[in-house]
């Protein structure tokens, strides 16, 4: 079966949502439930760049987003869905070459209109605009 990174991207930022919220979700055993795939099917390799990442640089990328926060807002006002739609975003624009900023922001617009709200996309973007200024 063949994914789009941007169905990638959907998987790995629920996946990433669900270990925020417990960290012993199994993120392979996760992906076949989201992905209604069997266990025999092969977890793309841009998943496990995607989740790893995010999970080892969590630190740096939150440091990253702290920056571009306005003054008076900390990283704990952050909605947890918005975060880690933040947290992948900045991560692709900091360590993954291939991925242009713009496609990066684009695609965490997505993921906020379609898990989020209106005043979260606004937010989103508002943040991740930034990164581009």
């Amino acid at each position: 079966m063949e994914f789009t990174r941007h169905k990638i991207r959907e998987y790995a930022f629920q996946t990433l949502f669900a270990i925020n919220a417990n960290d012993t979700t199994d993120k392979e055993l996760f992906f076949h439930a989201i992905s209604r795939t069997d266990e025999e099917t092969e977890i793309p390799s841009y998943y496990n760049t995607l989740v790893d990442g995010v999970i080892e640089n969590k630190d740096s990328l939150d440091d990253s987003i702290i920056s571009y926060l306005v003054s008076g807002w900390s990283i704990n006002r952050i909605a947890k869905t918005d975060l880690a739609i933040l947290r992948l975003a900045f991560f692709e624009i900091k360590y993954v070459d291939d991925v242009p900023t713009k496609v990066a922001i684009n695609e965490a617009l997505e993921l906020t209109k379609k898990y989020s709200d209106d005043h979260s996309r606004k937010f989103v973007n508002g943040v991740l605009s930034n990164t581009i200024a």
